[in-house]
């Protein structure tokens, strides 16, 4: 943030923070600390420093980062030290007031649409990766609870998969068989758009990481080593540029239907674990 903001004032023609103080009425040392990352600038700070470089339409931008520079960046060990229900139990409230989602999973199934089993087997691994408190059941349960909003209120999901994640293996083929029955089983719930990406279907975009969207106001997006959250309306935007090509991509409905009775009939020729 510091170095962007000098970057603002250098290019406004400002050539020393001492020319920049004196045009906002600051004192020299305030613009040496924010653009030296020892200070926090404020929202109103933010404005004043848009408005003398002239760079007013980025103010939305960047007053939304500073709103949320402390969660921009969540490390897993951090989020997790203490189990992964806690974690869990963060996101309900911000899918209850979230009215149209926008999900996108190049590689499992999206955990609001999950088994128990299969939701369970994807936090043994966290555990195990991240070397953290084991409570998978907990996590489990906590998962689960989101469930209930695909049909409650007037919430739209709109949940991209690719095909992979019908084949990613978690669990053994048992567990695999359950998932992709809950699939077939919610697919036809009204205010949710289930579509997949054939594997061989022409793209119009890179697939990236997964991303969820929840209305315009907030992306979550996950690495092995963090969660990012993107707030700025600019960034949003690209996002749902990106989901929107990804969804060209996509079948639904009967097509939809026959990738999923694809996969589990390839399930089918695996014996359990």
């Amino acid at each position: 943030m510091g170095a962007r903001l000098r970057g603002f004032r250098k290019d406004a023609g400002f050539s020393s923070g001492r020319a920049f103080a004196a045009a906002t009425g600051w004192q020299e040392s305030k613009v040496s600390r924010i653009e030296n990352g020892r200070q926090a600038a404020s929202e109103d700070d933010i404005r004043t420093w848009c408005e003398k470089t002239h760079t007013q339409n980025l103010t939305a931008d960047l007053v939304a980062t500073v709103r949320h520079i402390d969660e921009l960046w969540l490390e897993w060990r951090r989020q997790l030290a203490k189990g992964a229900e806690k974690r869990q139990a963060k996101a309900l409230p911000l899918y209850s007031r979230t009215r149209v989602f926008r999900i996108w999973h190049p590689t499992l199934i999206w955990g609001t649409l999950q088994t128990a089993e299969y939701a369970a087997e994807t936090f043994r691994q966290v555990v195990d990766f991240f070397e953290i408190p084991d409570d998978a059941e907990a996590a489990t349960a906590k998962r689960l609870e989101r469930q209930k909003y695909l049909t409650q209120g007037d919430r739209i999901f709109n949940v991209l998969l690719a095909e992979q994640a019908l084949y990613s293996n978690f669990g053994g083929s048992e567990v695999m068989r359950g998932q992709l029955d809950r699939l077939l089983a919610v697919i036809g719930l009204p205010r949710l758009s289930l579509g997949f990406v054939p594997r061989s279907a022409p793209l119009h975009i890179w697939p990236g990481n997964s991303f969820s969207m929840f209305d315009n106001k907030i992306v979550l997006v996950e690495t092995y080593s963090a969660e990012f959250s993107v707030t700025q309306p600019r960034e949003i935007e690209l996002y749902g540029k990106a989901f929107t090509s990804l969804k060209r991509s996509a079948v639904y409905g009967k097509a939809a239907r026959d990738l999923i009775l694809k996969a589990a009939h390839h399930f089918e020729q695996i014996p359990p674990r």
